[in-house]
């Protein structure tokens, strides 16, 4: 059995065993430098994946319902979100976006199979934009849409399972919110010194930072796949 199939197995496991009323089942995956860098800065993008790894990325789309980034990486990357290095379906794309400045030529405004969803606080009903089914929904304090609402809403959507793909604030704010099941993290053998896919977790004591508990690794190709189920404990063990 090769790591695909491995890991696809592991991940239908975990995906079987969850149960909520509340959320989706959160994959977390993204790829980082080895001084853990997404980009060169935040609006530069930087591909990192290689080509089995890429395909791996692909694979994991297909095992979800859904597929969600924030808006800076629709801004810097113009991405769509579909599945193309593998055979499978397209999971529904989900924009989280709260100020609306998602652009009409984006490529995820003109998907072949769906719309894609944008998640906004601006509560503008008269925002029309092709291609995008828009849904205003109540901020946090500072301002952003709140992850346990959208959550909530994804769900009651038929939205089951979530693959949470980036940038770096969503990444942060998805692990701030103990709100990610499992990770499958990419890292690439090089050095960048460019922006990070993890801030702002707390002034928190090492044991109460989030874990892999287990985890696992393998080299795919030129990278490091690590994987594993996210361990929220308030103690080490």
């Amino acid at each position: 059995m090769n790591l695909n199939q491995r890991i696809e197995n592991w991940l239908t496991q975990n995906k079987n065993a969850f149960r909520s009323s509340e959320r989706p089942f959160v994959t977390l995956s993204y790829a980082q430098s080895l001084d853990g860098s997404i980009a060169l800065r935040c609006d530069e993008p930087l591909a990192l994946s290689g080509e089995e790894s890429l395909r791996l990325t692909h694979q994991l789309r297909s095992m979800h319902d859904g597929i969600l980034v924030g808006i800076g990486t629709v801004l810097s990357d113009d991405p769509q979100l579909t599945v193309r290095h593998w055979i499978g379906h397209n999971p529904q794309p989900i924009v989280l976006d709260s100020q609306l400045r998602i652009p009409a030529k984006a490529r995820l405004c003109c998907l072949p199979d769906k719309r894609c969803w944008v998640l906004t606080t601006v509560d503008d009903q008269g925002t029309v934009i092709e291609g995008l089914e828009i849904t205003a929904l109540q901020g946090n304090a500072d301002g952003r849409v709140c992850l346990q609402r959208a959550l909530k809403l994804l769900w009651s959507r038929g939205i089951k399972s979530l693959m949470v793909e980036g940038g770096a604030s969503v990444i942060s704010a998805f692990l701030k919110a103990r709100l990610v099941d499992a990770l499958v993290l990419t890292i690439t053998p090089q050095f960048v010194g460019g922006y990070k896919a993890v801030t702002g977790l707390g002034n928190q004591s090492r044991g109460t930072f989030p874990q892999l508990k287990p985890f696992f690794s393998e080299r795919l190709g030129d990278d490091l796949i690590v994987w594993g189920n996210l361990n929220y404990s308030d103690h080490t063990a």
